[in-house]
């Protein structure tokens, strides 16, 4: 019955079944084909981020074992993982059946144009590599560049991360660093601690001077003889209210705020017991009586 229905049917429509047969016989070959590329491609994503994984382990393992610098640590983790990521791109689409030399030549051509759009993150990844190299700062170090004063939390590819005094996270890029001045308090053991204090006019300086050194000998986080560095109070300035003194004392790196704000107070408290003033900004105005 079949057989005499497509009989009964024109040429041009059994013709058009024909087409139609091998049409649908070469979607059904061409979706088995691309299943099979679209199931080997997965199965080489899972493994390929399953290798991923793995040798970031075994790299940053083997990193801490030789304890290498922690900001070393950092910038190779980032940048082993953005290029195993790219080769996982790479074998993906090659999975999925596209010519991989055609798409390097195709992924040659694109990074030449957006190497030359993105030349500002290419400085940025530069100044990482000379950060790394020369070492200005380390990961824990206190630093001070940009506008930005902070301990670096960690070196990336790109960017430096700063956490700030109040808690913030900033992000500032290695090729500003790399080409500014960048103060790191962290670098030396010991720093010098300065204050500036004003005493009336008519006080006896020596005396202040006795009381302030007997101060200092007291406290045992200041040094009193480090290679010369010790204990310092000299007349800084004849001021129009005041006699200015200069104070500069040298402390451990990790006891300079500590030794800073306490100083001050006990400045403040021993002045008050020695009954040594502290001026204010005061004008003396001469009047002239006029007689008419």
């Amino acid at each position: 019955m079949m057989l005499a229905l497509l009989e009964s049917l024109p040429s041009s429509s059994f013709f058009s079944v024909e087409k139609m047969d091998v049409l649908i016989d070469k979607l059904i070959d061409l979706s088995v084909t691309a299943g099979k590329h679209i199931l080997v491609a997965i199965i080489v994503y899972i493994v390929g981020r399953f290798i991923i994984s793995l040798v970031m382990r075994l790299v940053m393992g083997t990193l801490q074992r030789r304890s290498v610098d922690v900001g070393v640590q950092s910038f190779l983790r980032s940048f082993l993982k953005v290029v195993l990521t790219i080769l996982l791109v790479v074998s993906v689409i090659g999975a999925l059946g596209v010519n991989t030399a055609s798409f390097a030549a195709l992924l040659a051509s694109a990074g030449v144009a957006v190497g030359m759009a993105l030349s500002g993150h290419l400085q940025n990844f530069a100044g990482g590599l000379i950060v790394l190299v020369f070492k200005p700062y380390r990961v824990g170090d206190v630093v001070e560049a940009q506008g930005v004063s902070g301990t670096v939390r960690e070196i990336q590819i790109f960017h430096t991360i700063i956490a700030t005094f109040d808690n913030k996270t900033v992000y500032v890029p290695n090729g500003s660093l790399s080409n500014s001045v960048v103060v790191n308090h962290s670098r030396e053991d010991i720093r010098r601690v300065q204050w500036t204090v004003g005493v009336e006019y008519g006080e006896n300086v020596d005396k202040v001077r006795a009381k302030l050194y007997e101060m200092f000998s007291a406290d045992e986080r200041i040094l009193q003889d480090i290679e010369g560095k010790k204990p310092f109070v000299g007349l800084d300035a004849l001021a129009d209210s005041s006699v200015n003194l200069v104070i500069r004392v040298w402390v451990k790196n990790e006891d300079y705020w500590a030794v800073f704000y306490d100083g001050q107070q006990r400045i403040y408290d021993l002045f008050n017991q020695e009954g040594i003033n502290i001026p204010f900004p005061q004008t003396v105005v001469h009047l002239s009586l006029i007689h008419i």
